[in-house]
């Protein structure tokens, strides 16, 4: 039964923040605002909308290690998962762009979030913080959307497209239908996942914490998944990395910050375990963009590889963990002094390797 209800509320999210991009992509569009905006603010928030219902909802039930664990875990299966699997699909191409803003910028909200949860709470003005820095930045893409070149308007053009005049969704009533049936289906969705989600923890004898960080953190990143994918195999790569970088300084500054609103003053308690490990993990993680995006400017399919082969280590890592498992010692061994200072080197030899200069 609660697998059942974990499936449909995953499927309520997905369908309800498709619906709800439609409904209010359209109207926007219909009011005369650019498509690149709306790229960049409803699209972007779109795909975030189901880890900020699902973190949302899961304080409202009192459960804030799975709100924690959703954001924490998304942010690491956005770039270690998606990131991988597209760049195996075909070597993903970085915008100069995303080097020199998007992911400073993301490692800045991953920092401000490590500061902030060093107290072990995400306070009520901890999230009106968050919240605020999101609202700033969306206005800071609005208005620097308005010196993008031609190029750029251009793609997001031929991407998000006005409705013609007689489509069934060109009039205003429907648009408005469509934002609260997706909004509807956000809640309906959230509420299903979340109490699944706990049943399974609660089954499995691990943490709202593990879960958050795992199952539901894959489960609320599939519209991201498929963003990337599709936008890979249509070959136009750029999104693809663009929607993983900018996903997840929402899911920091929006998810976190809407849920620190909605907690109050009792506030967003930060496990002991988040702090002294998956925190860093998602600092690391938004780390490695930079190197790995500066060697050539794109992302290799080996790069790719790598990325894949690390969410299963950390999955891997996290499944010993929960169950206090013999080989944990021996696992942990292994990764800290072979895996990773391998990695490390690997990626010092391809920074130093003749770059393929600027992407466009």
């Amino acid at each position: 039964m609660h697998f059942l209800m974990f499936a449909a509320g995953l499927a309520a999210l997905v369908a309800g923040a498709d619906i709800l991009v439609r409904g209010a992509s359209r109207l926007a569009l219909s009011f005369g605002i650019s498509p690149l905006v709306v790229g960049l603010t409803i699209v972007a928030f779109g795909t975030s909308a189901p880890e900020m219902a699902v973190s949302a909802g899961a304080v409202l039930n009192g459960q804030t290690g799975l709100a924690m664990g959703n954001v924490v875990g998304s942010n690491i299966f956005n770039v270690l998962f998606i990131l991988g699997v597209s760049a195996l699909i075909a070597p993903l191409v970085v915008h100069v762009q995303l080097i020199r803003q998007e992911v400073p910028i993301l490692i800045g909200a991953s920092l401000l979030l490590l500061v902030l949860a060093l107290d072990g709470r995400i306070g009520l003005l901890d999230g009106a913080l968050l919240f605020g820095l999101l609202l700033g930045y969306t206005a800071f893409l609005i208005v620097q959307s308005r010196r993008e070149t031609q190029a750029a308007q251009a793609e997001f053009e031929a991407e998000i497209q006005p409705p013609p005049a007689g489509a069934w969704d060109a009039r205003l009533p429907v648009q408005i239908a469509l934002i609260v049936a997706g909004l509807g289906l956000l809640v309906l969705g959230s509420d299903w996942l979340v109490t699944a989600a706990v049943a399974f923890a609660k089954a499995l004898g691990v943490s709202d914490l593990v879960i958050g960080l795992t199952i539901v953190a894959a489960g609320t990143s599939m519209p991201e998944v498929a963003t990337s994918v599709a936008a890979a195999l249509k070959g136009e790569r750029d999104i693809a990395v663009g929607n993983v970088v900018g996903s997840s300084t929402f899911n920091i500054l929006g998810c976190l910050g809407l849920s620190g609103l909605v907690a109050g003053s009792a506030g967003l308690t930060v496990a002991p375990a988040l702090l002294a490990f998956d925190i860093w993990v998602m600092l690391a993680v938004a780390l490695a963009c930079l190197p790995i995006f500066l060697s050539g400017r794109e992302i290799a399919r080996w790069e790719g590889a790598v990325f894949l082969g690390y969410y299963v280590a950390y999955v891997s890592y996290l499944i010993l963990a929960a169950q206090q498992h013999a080989m944990l010692e021996a696992y942990s061994a292994v990764m800290m002094g072979f895996v990773i200072p391998l990695t490390v080197v690997t990626l010092v030899v391809s920074l130093i390797r003749p770059s393929k200069g600027p992407a466009a």
